[in-house]
């Protein structure tokens, strides 16, 4: 029996066959899923996947909806460029192949935010077209079966991970192989504690057979996290909204609803300068502990000055975007950084 008869015979007794998205099956309920899924865990993933299905059941909906409300349906999910390149995706769905998903690999690889794997992945699983995949599960997988040395994300590396994957996908029942050895990397061949006894692939896997399951795949060279500093103001008036402003499209949280960064003049260290431009006159507290939120390529480590908005009014400060009175006891359907919504949440009004 072939590796793939052995994961499909053992996907049909041990798999995962009721996720929400394989109910579904459709090409946008498992795109919807599949760049939920990109380094995000399967628990974590459902109530959002159906959180966001619910409210945005079609791809028409997702491209006729505004980017506040995918953001804000995507929010503590991270990595938010996956959310909006989903909006610009649908949109150009819509626009240029009239609501159909295209059903050719290249033309879906050349739709934002839709890599190789995804895919080959939103056809396999939806249309059983017979493509390979390499997420992190399969990754796994394949560098323990075959014992491939070198990191996976190494070029020359994945290069030998993706033929390997290419040949074992099967012609037929590719929909199901694609979940079986998803499912096997995911519940079985597990990063830490791997259930060997439990794999269907135990007699042949070259890392078990070596004694090496904790070698692969090969770990990610390390390398020191830069370290940047931001200052965020957070401005209440006397009803406990708070001002907030919305990000740039682009950077860091691109296009989220955040706390005002205050950004210092050139050769300024004084505090005063900070708040000096703020459209209205307030007092301010301070400085609450610094809070570090680390990035994949950098840790953030952040200062919040608190802040009173003098008088009962809001006169002179924008309540349209870019900038608007944020009512945490009433909250709006924003795209909020889960870090800054902590801290709103965490801070008394």
């Amino acid at each position: 029996m072939n590796i793939a008869d052995r994961l499909l015979d053992w996907h049909k007794h041990h798999g995962r066959h009721d996720l929400p998205w394989q109910v579904r099956g459709d090409p946008y309920s498992v795109w919807v899923s599949e760049i939920m899924l990109q380094q995000t865990q399967v628990a974590t993933v459902i109530p959002y996947y159906e959180r966001f299905i619910g409210q945005l059941p079609h791809i028409q909906d997702l491209a006729d909806a505004k980017l506040d409300l995918v953001l804000h349906l995507w929010s503590g999910l991270g990595y938010y460029a996956r959310a909006r390149n989903m909006h610009k995706t649908s949109q150009i769905i819509m626009d240029q192949y009239g609501g159909k998903f295209p059903v050719n690999i290249n033309d879906l690889i050349a739709l934002p935010g839709i890599g190789k794997s995804t895919a080959g992945a939103i056809l396999a699983q939806s249309l059983g077209q017979p493509h390979p995949i390499l997420d992190g599960n399969v990754k796994r997988v394949l560098s323990r079966y075959f014992r491939i040395d070198g990191w996976p994300g190494h070029r020359d590396t994945e290069k030998r991970l993706w033929q390997l994957s290419e040949d074992l996908t099967p012609s037929t029942n590719v929909a199901e192989y694609t979940q079986a050895i998803m499912d096997l990397g995911a519940t079985v061949c597990t990063r830490s504690k791997a259930a060997c006894s439990q794999c269907p692939l135990q007699n042949s896997c070259q890392a078990l057979l070596n004694d090496e399951v904790s070698i692969y795949p090969y770990k990610r060279p390390k390398k020191a996290l830069p370290v940047k500093e931001a200052t965020f103001l957070f401005v209440r008036n006397k009803q406990g909204e708070i001002y907030l402003t919305q990000r740039p499209p682009s950077g860091i949280w691109g296009g989220l609803w955040c706390l005002p960064e205050l950004r210092p003049e050139t050769g300024t260290t004084d505090t005063e300068w900070r708040i000096k431009d703020f459209p209205a006159d307030i007092a301010t507290e301070p400085p609450l502990p610094v809070v570090r939120h680390t990035f994949s390529h950098y840790h953030l480590d952040f200062t919040v000055i608190p802040a009173t908005l003098k008088g009962n009014h809001r006169a002179g400060i924008r309540e349209t975007a870019p900038a608007i009175w944020y009512n945490p006891a009433k909250p709006a359907k924003l795209g909020l950084a889960a870090p800054i919504k902590k801290i709103i949440n965490e801070t008394e009004v």
